[in-house]
């Protein structure tokens, strides 16, 4: 059991490094998506109204995988009526700490800038470490990195997860114990990083929806003519699911025109772009006697425009209200889905963790959980 910023007794003048994950789009300099700073605002609110001193460290990336600053955030952050002092590096960032401006929230610069975050180099760990008296993990979705800011720093400080941590651990937990009948809904491309899940939920899960570009594979394998459409490299092998009694897949699926085909009658020439209307029926109905919904990844390729079936599925599980049915989504496309339709009020849970969430439902865990969990075992 990890715990949590609930368990601190005492906040009034302690110094707490707190691990985020800012890494948000930015346009033109500014923050384009800020969901992923508004998740960490409860801890924050708690952790400096009672007190505490708060040093932020995290990182942003460009979609091309470079460093960015994170000034854009910390005047983000400004909003709330905080007052940020964004600190260059580390030496910058102790002699602040020496002298801590009354009032402010420091925040270190892009932690990936610094040789020894990501090889977990225990003298930087330590280092960071030795500016603070406790530390709190706000980046779920970053705690499947072995990094500096997600397991070195547990080994020298006492430490805790923040409110959005422990909620998505307690959320997607619920995935393996979960009630029936369970409705696992999986979508998006790249069969390799999530066939653990498939394996996983095809033990725990009464039907599994497989859609997106991971069912062009699955068509594949059973002999149907895919066309031209996103597989996978065929280093996976498939040939035990496609007549798993479990696994459901599209009934109909739409080219680039929007032409609907049955997957035994798909064209040569032609992608498949979204799963079919029959489809979506064939899912409404499985929705209606769902208790417990999990779903992650797209029905079709959202991001070329092909949401038709995605924004669907999204308002059919958020209309969901049978019973005491309970919906947990993750991955970026279904939770822009959501915000479009403006439906995240009627979800039970979100997740914004990306592979995290898939590395956590697929083993249970996550290498910054354990760090936690060692750290509160050493007290």
């Amino acid at each position: 059991m990890i715990k949590t910023i609930k368990d601190i007794e005492y906040l009034k003048d302690v110094k707490v490094i707190m691990t985020c994950d800012f890494n948000v789009p930015l346009v033109e300099g500014k923050v384009a998506n800020d969901y992923r700073l508004k998740i960490i605002r409860p801890t924050l609110d708690h952790l400096f109204l009672g007190g505490a001193k708060v040093i932020l460290i995290g990182h942003i990336q460009s979609p091309e995988g470079d460093n960015l600053s994170l000034a854009p955030v910390a005047t983000y952050l400004q909003r709330w009526g905080y007052k940020i002092h964004l600190a260059e590096n580390p030496r910058e960032l102790a002699k602040l700490v020496a002298n801590w401006p009354e009032g402010e929230i420091l925040m270190l610069e892009n932690i990936r800038n610094f040789a020894g975050e990501k090889e977990n180099d225990p003298k930087f760990a330590k280092e960071l470490a030795s500016l603070a008296d406790i530390y709190v993990n706000e980046a779920f979705s970053v705690s499947h990195r072995p990094h500096a800011s997600i397991i070195g720093l547990p080994k020298f400080l006492p430490s805790y997860a923040g409110l959005e941590f422990a909620d998505e651990v307690s959320h997607l937990s619920k995935a393996f114990q979960p009630a029936h009948p369970f409705l696992f809904i999986l979508g998006g491309a790249k069969f390799s990083t999530k066939l653990p899940l498939l394996e996983k939920f095809l033990g725990l899960a009464d039907k599994v929806f497989v859609g997106g570009a991971l069912a062009s594979d699955l068509f594949k394998a059973k002999g149907c003519e895919v066309g031209k459409s996103v597989v996978s490299d065929g280093s996976v092998d498939l040939s035990t699911y496609v007549n798993n009694p479990k696994i459901l897949l599209p009934l109909d699926v739409t080219d680039d025109s929007g032409k609907e085909y049955s997957p035994n009658n798909f064209p040569k020439v032609g992608r498949m772009t979204d799963s079919g209307s029959k489809t979506v029926e064939m899912l409404k109905e499985e929705i209606k006697h769902a208790q417990f919904i999990l779903w992650n990844g797209p029905l079709g390729i959202y991001e070329d425009g092909f949401k038709k079936a995605t924004l669907d599925m999204a308002e059919s599980i958020a209309h969901a209200t049978h019973g005491s049915v309970t919906s947990v989504l993750g991955g970026g496309d279904t939770l822009a889905a959501i915000a479009e339709l403006g439906l995240a009020h009627k979800i039970t849970f979100m997740s914004g963790a990306g592979g995290a969430m898939l590395e956590f439902l697929a083993k249970g865990s996550l290498v910054g959980i354990e760090a936690l969990e060692e750290a509160g075992n050493r007290e």
